[in-house]
């Protein structure tokens, strides 16, 4: 029998996909045969000919498991799933035999087994399949990772327990992730003492990091909807910063911080043209990661030779400044198989920042 781990989460954005990147490497040094499920599929992307769920893919991607992606992600939910299901003509409980069944098939085969949920708890109630319920199925062991902070992170785990509680399922682990690094053991040493006396551990996940938070220039274009133009190739370099170049080109040019994307109106023709000849410069190379053009007015003939003759990244879309900026700003960046630095830094970061151990001698 597989050794297996439920990773849920107090809600989204806390870091789970991240931190089940991080088992799987850590698990692969110690097991021969390491398996992944996500047993409810809530975002779908296309991967090896067939519908699956991202997270699912990812994995798969990073970690050469194509062949087992039917198993990995057993159940993936269209837009009318919820409808279908309360209508009467979809069983949620053949949904939950598929999971099962992939489940099982994963075991016969893997030493050990990450189970990554969706969301709070709750997520899957409609359909008869919480989290909770789906750990409760699989008899997995639970483990709940939050974001950082104290009061937030006790609010939250204490309203998740609930409902694992109630399907009589054992929560062994509570991961507290993104945490802000000169308060880490600070908030390990409060959380420890807020929920001392219960029957879990309280641990720390990751530090909190901007090259993992931050989009690359590949995930700016997909929100926007446009293409990258440039250089395409650069299209996994990652945007620490975001500045409106309403300025004049001097002051643009002076408050210029490392891997910076600006966004620029169409009309402005003397900033375009004033980025796109520093971008050819190595000390603004490192600052300019690239541009965003909105703007229904078309760029000007020359101002666009000049743009594509430097073949600095840009990304043009006729919206406005405001509804560009809006955009980007309430994007949360996602992990995808493509963003290798990013995995290379988890996979770093995973070596010298989560206890495998700690967290295997739970189950």
């Amino acid at each position: 029998m597989a050794r297996k781990l439920f990773v849920a989460a107090t809600g989204q954005n806390c870091g789970k996909t991240t931190i089940s990147v991080s088992l799987m490497h850590l698990a692969l040094k110690k097991y021969g045969r390491v398996g992944f499920i996500k047993p409810l599929g809530p975002k779908i992307t296309n991967f090896a000919g067939r519908q699956v769920d991202k997270d699912a893919a990812l994995m798969a991607g990073v970690f050469g498991l194509k062949d087992d992606i039917a198993l990995m992600s057993p159940v993936v939910l269209q837009p009318d799933s919820t409808r279908r299901v309360l209508d009467g003509e979809v069983s949620s409980a053949g949904m939950l035999d598929a999971i099962r069944r992939a489940a099982d098939e994963l075991e016969k085969n893997c030493d050990f087994l990450i189970i990554e949920g969706s969301g709070h708890s709750g997520v899957g109630s409609v359909l008869g399949m919480s989290n909770a319920r789906v750990a409760r199925e699989l008899e997995a062991a639970v483990m709940i990772v939050s974001g950082g902070g104290i009061g937030n992170v006790v609010d939250s785990v204490t309203l998740n327990l609930a409902l694992f509680q109630q399907e009589g399922v054992k929560v062994k682990l509570v991961l507290a992730n993104k945490l802000i690094p000169e308060k880490r053991e600070t908030s390990l040493r409060y959380l420890r003492l807020a929920f001392a006396g219960a029957d879990f551990a309280v641990e720390g996940g990751f530090n909190y990091s901007p090259i993992l938070a931050n989009p690359t220039l590949a995930r700016i274009a997909k929100i926007l909807s446009c293409p990258l133009n440039g250089s395409p190739e650069e299209g996994q370099r990652i945007v620490h910063h975001i500045h409106l170049g309403a300025a004049s080109a001097q002051r643009v040019v002076d408050l210029l911080d490392s891997s910076s994307l600006l966004l620029v109106n169409s009309t402005r023709d003397e900033l375009l043209v004033t980025l796109s000849s520093l971008y050819k410069h190595p000390e603004y190379k490192d600052k300019i990661a690239g541009l965003v053009i909105p703007g229904l007015n078309p760029v000007s003939r020359i101002t666009q030779k000049i743009l594509d003759g430097s073949r600095i990244p840009y990304i043009r879309t006729e919206m406005t400044n405001s509804e560009t900026f809006s955009l980007i700003k309430d994007d949360v960046s996602k992990l995808t198989a493509e963003d290798q630095e990013k995995i290379d830094l988890i996979r770093s970061l995973a070596d010298s920042e989560l206890d495998f151990e700690a967290i295997d001698a739970l189950l």
